[in-house]
Order: C-alpha cells, then structure tokens, then sequence
C-alpha cells in the first residue's frame, strides 16, 4: 500500500493487477490507474490543484500492464487538478511527461499508454 499526499486530498494506492478491481468513480472515492505502455515504467504521479506540484505520491514503481486504485482518504480537495506522470529514463533518471487536466471526482479510469494519456 503506496500513501499519497496533496494540499487539497489524500489518496491511496493500492497495486495490484488490473483485473483484481471492479471499475468505480471518483464520485464513488477512487479510481483505477493503468500502465498499458508496452515498456515504460511510471516513477511518479503527481498533481497541481492551482497551488503548486504535489511531491511524488508513489512510493513504488509502476511497471507495464500493472494498475493502481487510488482511493481518496479526505473529504475535501478540488476535483479540478493538473496531471503529470513521471517515467523512468534510460538514464534511470524521471522524465515527466505534458500535464494534462483532469477531474478526479469525474475519473473512473486513467490510462497511461504509451503516446496518450487519458481518462473516462
């Protein structure tokens, strides 16, 4: 179990294979992370509310075909955020991808591919 921390809420990571976590919402308190790159590994997860980037949430490696159930543990938080995902270089340095918006309160899934990143 991974913590995560933010100025607006808390989340919760939760590793474990994709098929192992029924599809919720944000609305529900959580929503499910997938790394469906063919070889990439993500080495952070990071958002910005409007106050500035959050400090890396993962503890752990999130390696291809893996997911994570992120689970909101505070009440409060905007559920407009600024996304951005850090991936391990061939350096083993973290090269950060483009932020993206996303409504964590709308989010059921994100998916992390490896020319796209989305959410529905």
């Amino acid at each position: 179990m991974n913590y995560l921390k933010s100025a607006g809420c808390a989340l919760v990571l939760l590793m474990g294979s994709t098929a192992a976590f029924a599809q919720g919402t944000g609305s529900e308190g959580y929503f499910q992370i997938y790394n469906n790159t063919e070889g990439n590994v993500v080495v952070g997860f990071y958002t910005n509310d409007g106050s500035g980037w959050s400090d890396n949430w993962l503890s752990d490696i999130l390696q291809p075909g893996e997911s994570a159930r992120a689970e909101f543990t505070a009440d409060s938080g905007e559920c407009e955020q600024a996304f951005q995902v850090g991936w391990l270089g061939q350096d083993d340095s973290e090269v950060l991808d483009e932020p993206i918006g996303i409504d964590i309160c709308e989010a059921s899934n994100v998916y992390l591919d490896d020319n796209e990143i989305y959410y529905d």
